[in-house]
């Protein structure tokens, strides 16, 4: 935050707990140091804790098109020293479980109610296609800031300004172990591969990155001035991960759905 002399930080959380879901206590956390939104995706509700959680916290999105009565919110806005912000997270439907409430009309609503107050908005588009995202960031051209693309854990590099001022990143990538497949131990997810036999996918360790993007906005318009892939190397020494969430051996899920 300090080296880009950042003034909000979105950050996706749906894998902080030893990549499944997230934790109240890891969201207080990511809070204390400094994230300004922390927005999910299909493994928001992993850690059952969070379906009480949620509702305390509105910093912490789920996808906007959740139906109606689902615990938490979909989008926030919030006030900084440069202007209102928004933040507005919506879920893929393509090879996305659970499927959900039409994205593109989902957002739409949630954007049209935003830009009330604000022209500055944020949508994280959570993803598996790059069809789908890439739709939904022309969809969404000039009506808001950035379509950042988020869940493949892969980053990709195709960062753009569309015509309408929206800047756009087909996904964002993935701050974990390099030496892994998506985050996970490299033997495991092999195996599983070959043998199609059930295992459990333990958290990868050694050398980190941050991956992600910095997008510049003139708050004035909400239109992106620049975007930059992030792809900066982790502590040295990382710090004690979480304790990976035990799951049954016949319910892990594929390494195809991490």
């Amino acid at each position: 935050k300090k080296q880009y002399a950042l003034d909000f930080v979105i950050v996706n959380g749906e894998n902080a707990a030893g990549g499944r879901g997230i934790t109240g206590k890891i969201t207080i956390d990511l809070l204390r140091a400094g994230v300004s939104v922390i927005t999910t995706g299909d493994h928001i509700w992993d850690q059952k804790e969070i379906l009480s959680f949620i509702d305390t916290e509105p910093r912490l999105l789920r996808p906007v098109n959740y139906p109606a009565g689902a615990p938490g919110s979909g989008s926030i806005l919030l006030e900084t020293p440069k202007g209102k912000i928004g933040v507005i997270n919506v879920q893929a439907r393509t090879f996305m479980q659970p499927i959900l409430e039409n994205p593109f009309r989902a957002v739409e609503a949630a954007v049209t109610k935003m830009r009330s107050e604000t022209a500055n908005i944020i949508v994280d588009a959570h993803g598996e296609t790059t069809s789908e995202k890439i739709a939904l960031g022309r969809f969404l051209d000039g009506k808001v800031s950035a379509v950042i693309g988020t869940h493949t854990h892969v980053q990709t590099a195709d960062e753009q300004i569309f015509p309408g001022g929206t800047a756009f990143l087909c996904d964002a990538g993935m701050c974990g172990p390099v030496n892994s497949i998506l985050g996970r131990a490299i033997d495991p997810i092999m195996n599983r591969f070959i043998s199609n036999l059930p295992a459990s996918f333990p958290v990868a360790g050694g050398e980190v990155r941050l991956r992600g993007a910095l997008i510049e906005i003139d708050e004035a318009t909400g239109r992106a001035v620049r975007i930059t892939r992030v792809d900066e190397p982790g502590p040295s020494s990382a710090a004690t991960p979480e304790p990976e969430p035990k799951i049954d051996i016949e319910q892990a899920p594929s390494p195809e759905q991490t």
